[in-house]
C-alpha cells in the first residue's frame, strides 16, 4: 500500500506549488545549486542563457534556466541547517511525490545538489581565497538525529573519535555531532585537482558554536584549538560553515547526490577576514556551473 501524505504534512499552495519555496514540480531541474544569500541567486542565474521560471518567497528565491545545454535550478536557502531541512524536503517532494494523488512516485528521481557558500578556514593550508569541497561534514546541528536510518549512513567510528577528542562523551550539555560523507562521485567531478578536499564542521550558529566570543563568554574557550588539532584516519577538519551536514545527510537518506563547496573568507588561525570576496565567489560559481 502506498503511503499517503496528508495536507498537514505535505502542504501544497492553491497554485500547485510547494508551501515554503512556492516551486511547482515541473520547475525543478535534476541539477540543483543551493546558495545561502537570495542575492547570490541572481549572480548564479546571470550566467544562464535563458530563464524559464523565477519565484521568491521569504528567504527562498528560485530560478530555473539553462547553462551550456544543462538545465539547472538555483535556490537560496538562507542561513542554517534548519533551512536546509525545509529546502531539501520540499525539493524532494517536488521530485518524488505526485502532488495530485499525494503518493510517492514509483521510480526515484535522483537530484544532484551542490551548495556554494563561504566559510572560515581552520588549517594553515586553508588561507583566505581557498576553495574547499566538503568530503565529510561534522554536524553540530543535530538535525539528522530526528530521521530514521541516521546510523546506517553516518561514520560512527569518526563520531566516537571526535567526541572523545573534544571531551564531549557523556556530557548531556555538549553537542551530539554526526559525521556524514558527501557523494564521492560528485566530489570527484566538482573538486577535481584544484580544490582542497576537506572535513567541514557545520555549526548551529555563527558566534559561540564557531568559537567566536563577543560579550558572552564561551563554555569552552579551547574548543577551536581542539577542533584544529583533531585527526582521524588521515582526515583533519578544514573549515566551519553552517549547512553542509544537513545537506549531505538528508540527500544520503533521500537517495540524492550532494556536496558543498565553499570559499574561505576568514582564517580562524590567523584571525583575518576578507569581506570583499564578490569577484572570487563568481569564479567559484562559474567553476561549479561548468562541472555540475
Amino acid at each position: 500500500m502506498k503511503k499517503h501524505f496528508a495536507p498537514s504534512e505535505l502542504i501544497i499552495n492553491d497554485d500547485g506549488s510547494i508551501f515554503h519555496l512556492h516551486v511547482k514540480p515541473e520547475w525543478l531541474a535534476d541539477k540543483v545549486i543551493l546558495v545561502g544569500d537570495p542575492g547570490r541567486v541572481a549572480l548564479v542565474s546571470s550566467h544562464f542563457e535563458h530563464k524559464e521560471c523565477e519565484v521568491e518567497s521569504r528567504e527562498f528565491k528560485t530560478v530555473t534556466g539553462s547553462y551550456k545545454g544543462k538545465r539547472i535550478t538555483v535556490v537560496s536557502t538562507g542561513i542554517g541547517c534548519d533551512n536546509i531541512d525545509i529546502v531539501m524536503n520540499e525539493l524532494d517532494a517536488c521530485a518524488n511525490i505526485d502532488f495530485k494523488t499525494r503518493e510517492e512516485k514509483e521510480r526515484l528521481r535522483q537530484l544532484e545538489v551542490v551548495r556554494i557558500g563561504t566559510c572560515g578556514g581552520l588549517q594553515p593550508y586553508t588561507p583566505i581565497g581557498t576553495f574547499i569541497c566538503s568530503v565529510k561534514s561534522v554536524g553540530f546541528d543535530g538535525l539528522l538525529n530526528f530521521y530514521a536510518g541516521r546510523n546506517a549512513v553516518c561514520d560512527l567510528a569518526f563520531e566516537r573519535a571526535f567526541l572523545n577528542h573534544m571531551g564531549w562523551s557523556g556530557n548531556m550539555c555538549a553537542p551530539a555531532p554526526y559525521v556524514i560523507d558527501a557523494d564521492a562521485d560528485l566530489v570527484e567531478r566538482i573538486a577535481r585537482d584544484d580544490m582542497v578536499r576537506g572535513v567541514t564542521v557545520a555549526a548551529g550558529g555563527f558566534f559561540g558554536p564557531q568559537g567566536r566570543e563577543l560579550r558572552l563568554p564561551l563554555t569552552d574557550p579551547r574548543q577551536n584549538g581542539k577542533i584544529e588539532s583533531f585527526e582521524y584516519d588521515g582526515h583533519r577538519i578544514t573549515n566551519f560553515e553552517m549547512e553542509s551536514s544537513a545537506l549531505a545527510g538528508l540527500c544520503r537518506l533521500m537517495g540524492h547526490k550532494a556536496t558543498t563547496v565553499c570559499m574561505v573568507i576568514a582564517n580562524r588561525l590567523i584571525k583575518e577576514a576578507n569581506t570583499g570576496y564578490k569577484n572570487s565567489i563568481d569564479t567559484l560559481i562559474k567553476t561549479v556551473l561548468d562541472r555540475i
